[in-house]
């Protein structure tokens, strides 16, 4: 009895403590978010590529930026050939290094896919984590791969076969940005979490306890039905984001993929650094509109940060939300693109007193199709230029 008292107050201690911060957040704290520029970073036809597309986008270890895409080479599908092309910002975003080719897959029929970038900021390291034969296209076994940079994205390392350590079971990171944990519990771990092939979908993260040097699996929600095809209707988890909380809490925001209970994203929680996900803490934001795609999620100083196309049926309308309390509510919305627009991510960068009233947002768009261009937009939160 004494135990299960024990349990249960521990359990309003935490819910307590969260509406506390959320109250103290939503008093404390107010941006106006405006978008001071937008530049393209890839045109895609250019430089000989048929398609740039799946951004992603980070801060570097010494408080530059680092975008990253596919360079698809024949076209726009997910399969086949690609370069891994980089563009690194020294200045916060005004201007960019001309782009470089860091991984070339040859012609292999099902080649590279992004993807996940994760910086360790205490060994100074950036991540990039693809996977090859991620859709049996000519091939059988699928391979995670990471390349590594100690000169913040100046130069990469040849590529890590991560699959010796967690098997060949495809796992498409993102696409997006990995975490380290910063709060209690397991504070200093490497997270990215993904999906796998619509079959046998899900959310799933892999996890690093020592800087990057071994990889395991940890915390996975399953497709129902799993390893079988799916219908509308069905609920499959697919292309994610993770952050942390305040509190150590991981969050995870979800496309849902055939659009189980809704046409709007899937909200995950772990309280294990991400060891584990609860089908009780599952929930569905139905404010999050989506069309089924890869969204971006964003903390940053004290505020929650979201961007998607903001649509139910179509890639049109890139919109950025904001909310004071963690996404139970959402303040405010900015829109930043009103035609074709898809994927997109974001990042801040830390540390520094001028660049935090900041954010930035990567995306797809284009006047006709989606994958035209990636743009890049600086977004200020104070409501001046």
């Amino acid at each position: 009895m004494y135990i299960a008292k024990m349990a249960i107050s521990t359990v309003i201690i935490r819910v307590l403590a969260l509406l506390s911060t959320n109250f103290l957040l939503s008093c404390s704290i107010q941006v106006n978010p405006i978008i001071e520029e937008e530049q393209l970073l890839w045109i895609s036809g250019q430089d000989n590529i048929g398609v740039y597309r799946i951004p992603l986008l980070t801060y570097t270890p010494k408080g530059h930026l680092l975008a990253i895409c596919e360079a698809r080479k024949n076209g726009g599908g997910d399969s086949g050939p690609k370069f891994l092309a980089t563009r690194r910002s020294e200045d916060a975003g005004q201007t960019w290094k001309t782009q470089e080719f860091v991984l070339n897959d040859g012609p292999i029929v099902d080649g590279l896919n992004l993807g996940v970038v994760i910086v360790d900021d205490i060994t100074s390291t950036i991540f990039i984590f693809y996977q090859v034969c991620g859709h049996y296209v000519q091939c059988n076994i699928s391979t995670q791969y990471y390349i590594k940079s100690m000169d913040d994205g100046v130069t990469w390392t040849q590529p890590y076969n991560v699959s010796k350590q967690i098997g060949t079971k495809v796992f498409a990171g993102g696409p997006g940005y990995g975490i380290q944990k910063k709060h209690a519990p397991h504070i200093g771990r490497l997270i990215l979490c993904g999906h796998s092939t619509l079959p046998g979908d899900g959310l799933f993260c892999l996890l690093s306890d020592d800087h990057g040097d071994t990889w395991r699996y940890g915390g996975m929600v399953k497709s129902i039905p799993y390893n079988t095809a799916k219908v509308k209707g069905d609920f499959v988890p697919d292309e994610c984001q993770p952050l942390e909380l305040p509190d150590g809490s991981i969050m995870v925001n979800v496309r849902n993929q055939y659009q189980y209970h809704c046409h709007c994203r899937m909200i995950f929680m772990s309280y294990d650094g991400a060891d584990s996900f609860k089908t009780d803490d599952l929930r569905f934001d139905t404010t999050l509109v989506d069309p089924t795609v890869a969204a971006a999620i964003l903390y940053h100083q004290g505020v929650l940060f979201f961007t998607n196309p903001e649509s139910d049926t179509h890639r049109i309308n890139m919109t950025l939300r904001w909310s004071y309390n963690n996404g139970t509510t959402w303040a405010g919305s900015l829109p930043v693109w009103s035609k074709d627009s898809g994927y997109s991510t974001m990042t801040a960068i830390p540390n520094n007193v001028q660049d935090s009233k900041y954010i930035y947002i990567l995306y797809e768009k284009g006047q006709v199709s989606s994958t035209q261009y990636l743009s890049l937009v600086k977004v200020s939160l104070t409501g001046d230029l």
